[in-house]
């Protein structure tokens, strides 16, 4: 398995090569490039210990590749990547939920708020068919947010990242775009996804959850 430094190196380069992409306007590089950075996350995990916690984070960084891969196709599968990317939310929420279930009101009522003023907005402007899955996918993510800030540090960290990089995409593609845009969207999502991947790799302590649910708050 690659050395952390050898794969951090990758990461940066595809990632530059990815930015060039987007710059020179070169779908194919783009393509290539895009998923680099997340699987070597994956590939980065491996070595950190065996816990569910860990195996929910790496099943959900596994769905964003894939939605990575469908969003740089150069044809319309947003919808697709939109599935892809649910399945990541509902993965890493399985894995926030499995180390505290508190109910963190101010943490829900954040989550509510930045959930239903996104959602209020690119409704204001219209999506058509896309309405129903992006309902879903809102709701979904604010879920994530949720527990994520439940947990605490690092997956919280990520997840406000996620979310903003979400933002982001809603903000160019339905309200108004901007050039910026492709370029914010992924630097948030990249540092997302390390901080949430970081989560479970400084991870080390996995506390079963009792039925009656009341078991401690654990950093993630």
């Amino acid at each position: 398995m690659p050395r952390p430094s050898h794969l951090t190196t990758i990461a940066l380069v595809a990632a530059a090569f990815y930015i060039y992409a987007l710059a020179s306007d070169n779908p194919l590089l783009a393509l290539l490039a895009k998923p680099i950075p997340v699987l070597a996350l994956i590939a980065w995990l491996r070595s950190a210990p065996d816990k569910p916690y860990r195996r929910w984070i790496t099943l959900g960084l596994a769905f964003s590749v894939l939605g990575d891969i469908l969003l740089a196709i150069p044809a319309d599968l947003f919808v697709f990547s939109l599935a892809a990317f649910l399945c990541a939310h509902l993965a890493y929420l399985r894995a926030y939920c499995s180390q505290t279930l508190r109910p963190a009101l101010p943490a829900l009522l954040l989550s509510a708020i930045t959930g239903i003023t996104l959602l209020g907005v690119l409704v204001s402007h219209g999506l058509g068919p896309l309405l129903i899955p992006v309902v879903l996918y809102a709701l979904a993510i604010s879920a994530m947010l949720w527990r994520a800030l439940a947990c605490g540090g690092l997956a919280a960290l990520g997840a406000c990242l996620f979310v903003l990089s979400d933002s982001l995409i809603g903000i160019d593609r339905f309200v108004s775009p901007f050039a910026a845009a492709p370029y914010l969207i992924i630097l948030t999502y990249w540092l997302g996804q390390w901080a949430i991947a970081s989560s479970a790799s400084h991870h080390s302590i996995d506390k079963e959850l009792t039925q009656s649910g009341t078991s401690g708050v654990e950093r993630c």
